[in-house]
């Protein structure tokens, strides 16, 4: 029998079982109504009212299912068209596939975690995950009210109340709606997301799944927190802010922030682009820190993000570019991204690169931020990010780590003791106090390292901005003029047959090979072997590095759900502080041509011009 996860429609109708749905219910209002009721407010609240209902018994039917082809997870979860997560048994035979490949220690009569970013279809994709967490021997699953967690809420959840895992429905920054994405994921005790070695079980199991266990139980009213009990499984609907805040509150200085936040010449604009994070941006920045509600721009979580793209760069949150570049911009500016992982940062008519922004909340950690008080252990950036964060290491004498991108080669590092902070050049920033990126913590950082330069100054004197904090840093170790080049949803076969070309042709190149003016140290495609469990990851980006530091990196990424994304990272280290003010396209427009050159791009893909360029 079906199990699909449609709108409206029934999950299945077992034989003497009443019938069950995952359909829009009045028990659960659409983030639509929520949009309806509140009109002339730009942040999201949601209301902790507590409830408990229990039932005695707990009834589980298993459902005869076939192996669906197309369920290889990617660096980040599965991630497909909403469409095609609503076929017959899609998502079913996935979450079965899951519980098929853990331990039986893993979850049953353990505790799980579920939430996500708002978006279309989480709240029948909830339901659904519920009804087959319970029959497969799940204790209690803990929910974020109306579904709503950001990434790294689940992972501080998971940690603080020592669950056992949990599930993620999120898309990250891709774009959300009936036409567009959906995704899930699945994160280990650690709060970290699950390894190779499971997530490569999963699918094997995906092949050859013959049935999915489904317990017969109502749908969970998930807008009002409070616990639902069915005979020995339970759903606790909580506050998807209260224990996010917690943490916050334990890394950072919230006084400090506040007096900066709260001084009459100081103005921030946060950008929460009708994702996630809205649900946080009052308590936080508003109830917390005393910024004013009008400092939150796009800050109500809508299912289709407000008909946006949530992904905070240049291209995509024009509307916080737009008000930082303004003739009296705010001083400090930021956005984050569908799920709540990933960040942008800006001062007024000033961009902050993501690779410069890590180095710099590293280099300023210990004497601005209380969690880091004793230095912080070890810092590590994904390949393609700039060297920008190696230099920040080799002053401070500090371990330093190289990884493919993907926040999970960050957590073993994180456990193993040896890895405090860590960041992506695709806006992901985060540390050890939880196993995800995350873009508020970057933003609050940023925010005690402005607070923190500016204590001692008086009304009436000139503040340090994010600028002056970004040359000085520049002076001091130097600038890494950095950019990407992003060409979005390309046809597959074009884009892996460049690839394959780049790899033939580093096969055949040498060390002294002249590229232009540029004279090549190494030519490769780059593996990683994990200090921590000695695991190997093959194949994660060509590379073409020369004497002069320089680097072209080209990558496909795997966290679109069509197409293929093509990367383009270019890289090059300036010393000399009087050549630090071009602009980066200028100043590294030599090595963008060569990139282009070398790598066939418009040939192999019959782009012209790329989708984004950070």
């Amino acid at each position: 029998m079906p199990i699909t996860a449609g709108i409206g429609t029934s999950i299945f109708t077992p034989p003497s079982l009443f019938r069950l749905t995952v359909g829009r219910t009045t028990a659960s209002p659409s983030f639509t109504t929520a949009r309806a009721l509140k009109t002339r407010r730009n942040a999201y609240v949601i209301k902790a009212l507590s409830t408990t209902t229990e039932f005695k018994d707990l009834k589980v039917s298993t459902i005869a299912t076939k192996p669906i082809e197309g369920q290889k997870t990617g660096t980040s979860g599965l991630r497909k068209k909403v469409k095609v997560f609503m076929e017959e048994n899609y998502l079913a035979n996935w979450i079965q596939a899951l519980f098929n490949s853990l331990p039986p220690e893993d979850y049953k009569n353990a505790l799980l975690v579920l939430g996500g970013d708002g978006r279309y279809f989480n709240k029948e994709a909830a339901q659904l995950i519920i009804k087959i967490a319970a029959g497969n021997g799940v204790g209690k699953i803990l929910v974020g009210q109306e579904g709503i967690l950001s990434t790294p809420a689940v992972s501080a959840i998971i940690r603080k109340r020592k669950a056992n895992g949990g599930f993620i429905m999120s898309a990250s920054h891709n774009p959300g709606g009936p036409e567009y994405d959906w995704g899930i994921k699945f994160n280990y005790s650690s709060g970290q997301p699950a390894p190779e070695s499971i997530t490569d079980l999963i699918y094997g199991n995906t092949l050859s799944i013959s049935e999915i266990k489904v317990a017969d139980i109502p749908d969970v009213d998930l807008s009002s927190v409070g616990v639902t009990k069915y005979g020995n499984f339970s759903v606790e609907v909580v506050d998807p802010v209260s224990d996010y805040l917690d943490l916050m509150e334990e890394v950072f200085d919230f006084s400090l922030i506040k007096n900066l936040v709260s001084r009459p010449d100081f103005r921030l604009t946060f950008d929460a682009m009708h994702a996630v994070t809205g649900a946080y941006a009052k308590p936080i920045f508003v109830d917390k820190l005393g910024a004013s509600l009008d400092s939150i721009c796009n800050g109500v979580p809508l299912e289709d993000f407000g008909h946006g793209h949530p992904d905070p760069n240049l291209t995509y949150a024009k509307d916080l570019v737009n008000i930082m570049y303004s003739d009296n911009g705010p001083d400090f500016g930021a956005a984050s991204d569908g799920d709540g992982d990933r960040n942008m940062i800006l001062g007024r008519q000033f961009f902050v690169t993501p690779s410069d922004s890590v180095a710099i909340i590293a280099a300023n950690a210990q004497e601005a931020i209380p969690y880091f008080q004793s230095g912080p252990k070890g810092l590590a950036r994904s390949m393609p990010t700039s060297g920008a964060l190696d230099r920040v290491a080799e002053k401070l004498n500090l371990p330093f780590f190289e990884v493919p991108t993907g926040w999970k080669f960050f957590g073993n590092l994180m456990d193993a003791g040896t890895l405090s902070i860590c960041g992506e050049e695709s806006f992901g920033t985060g540390s050890d106090h939880i196993r995800e990126k995350d873009g508020i913590w970057a933003v609050l950082a940023w925010l005690s390292i402005i607070a923190y330069r500016n204590k001692d100054k008086k009304p009436g004197e000139n503040l340090v901005s994010v600028s002056d904090i970004v040359k000085e840093h520049w002076a001091t170790y130097g600038r890494n003029y950095f950019s990407r080049y992003d060409y979005e949803e390309c046809e597959s076969e074009g884009a892996n047959e460049m690839i394959n070309y780049l790899r033939d042709l580093i096969s055949k190149s040498k060390e002294g090979d002249k590229y232009g003016d540029y004279t090549l140290q190494l030519a490769d495609d780059f593996n990683y072997t994990d200090p921590v469990d000695g695991s190997v990851a093959l194949k994660q980006g060509v590379r073409f590095v020369f004497t002069d530091g320089s680097r072209i990196i080209f990558r496909l990424s795997g966290t679109g759900s069509a197409g293929a994304t093509v990367r383009i990272y270019i890289e090059q280290f300036e010393p000399d502080d009087s050549k630090h003010d071009l602009d980066a396209q200028v100043a590294l427009k030599p090595l963008i041509d060569l990139a282009l050159s070398v790598s066939k791009l418009k040939e192999f893909t019959g782009r012209e011009k790329p989708t984004v360029i950070t």
